[in-house]
């Protein structure tokens, strides 16, 4: 049968916050068992550790060891690479083999997207940008070669893979030079996927298509971090979805490169990330809220004024294209 609708993946950035304690946690549930817990309920989870530090083959073997087959995670690059050598100085090769030395490829079939986000203050450059996506492999063979030329730093490197398997990457930009059609250019030339990303921030918020996949974030609709879509945001996000999972592009969509066709695809995969921290309600107000289905059905959790704020609140979900409008009103991390 032909599929007419890709792989919808919705998950949160990070999962390991104080405030979720009693509300999206059990109290008693301990603080090992929560990557468990969380991946028993979504389909996949932005690791956000990664872009600030280099991670131990422990972790990486432990966060597979700890979610369930078919869980997808997407990996934050080095902000070390993207924010401090911003691919320019020589030594970003090395920088870049530590990365994927660190334990990454243990992963497995479990690696998905690798999201690399550059800083506000970074414009667009045509020849540096190049550079970049030139450096990044695009298979785990590829990966394994550069990550054989990592240095000290990576204490215990992890250089082996299971197999061959396909690298996909998404790129984050967040200063309006960006909005250029050479630079969708260079993304279809290299396959990176543009991030959507919606955000109160002034950063530039355009959908062109440039791989076979969509990496979607959303920052937070009024205030950065800390409050929740409206029931109309959401349906709006879901219809967008949807219309890219069927290898299509949103008739509003805002281009940068209106002139230029999108790269035909019969389908496309579209990993979600909330990256928003909800607030719990003021007062005295108790409410009570669904956290996402999971194979053992829904499950509810409420909230007052006396949890931590950054809690997480409401949820609702689905994994499929055709319900997509049920997805939830979460919560997850500023990134």
């Amino acid at each position: 049968m032909t599929r007419t609708s890709g792989n919808i993946h919705i998950g949160i950035s990070g999962w390991r916050y104080k405030g979720w304690r009693g509300t999206f946690y059990p109290e008693d549930l301990k603080q090992a068992a929560e990557l468990r817990y969380a991946s028993g309920l979504m389909q996949t989870i932005e690791i956000n550790g990664t872009h600030y530090s280099l991670q131990s083959i422990d972790s990486w073997q432990h966060w597979y060891a700890d979610t369930p087959p078919g869980f997808v995670f997407s990996v934050k690059g080095a902000r070390y690479l993207t924010h401090l050598l911003r691919f320019r100085d020589e030594t970003a090769t090395v920088a870049c083999a530590n990365f994927f030395a660190q334990g990454v490829l243990a992963l497995k079939d479990k690696l998905g997207p690798i999201l690399w986000q550059f800083p506000p203050s970074l414009r667009f450059d045509a020849a540096h940008m190049e550079r970049f996506l030139s450096l990044l492999p695009r298979d785990t063979e590829a990966a394994l070669a550069l990550a054989r030329q990592h240095d000290a730093r990576v204490k215990r490197p992890y250089l082996q893979i299971d197999r061959k398997r396909k690298l996909r990457h998404a790129v984050e930009v967040r200063h309006d030079s960006f909005v250029d059609p050479a630079f969708v250019k260079l993304l279809r030339r290299y396959k990176a996927a543009l991030v959507v990303s919606d955000s109160t921030e002034p950063w530039p918020q355009f959908e062109d298509l440039s791989a076979d996949f969509v990496y979607m974030r959303l920052h937070g609709t009024e205030t950065k971090y800390s409050d929740e879509y409206s029931d109309a945001a959401l349906e709006r996000w879901a219809n967008r979805i949807e219309t890219w999972s069927r290898g299509e592009q949103p008739a509003d969509a805002r281009l940068a490169a209106p002139a230029l066709q999108p790269p035909r695809a019969r389908t496309r995969d579209v990993p979600f990330t909330v990256t928003w921290r909800l607030t719990p309600p003021a007062g005295n107000d108790q409410r009570s809220y669904t956290r996402p289905a999971s194979t053992y059905g829904k499950q509810s959790c409420s909230t007052s004024s006396s949890s931590d704020a950054g809690a997480p609140c409401r949820f609702t979900y689905s994994g499929d294209a055709t319900s997509t409008r049920r997805l939830f009103s979460a919560s997850g991390s500023a990134t």
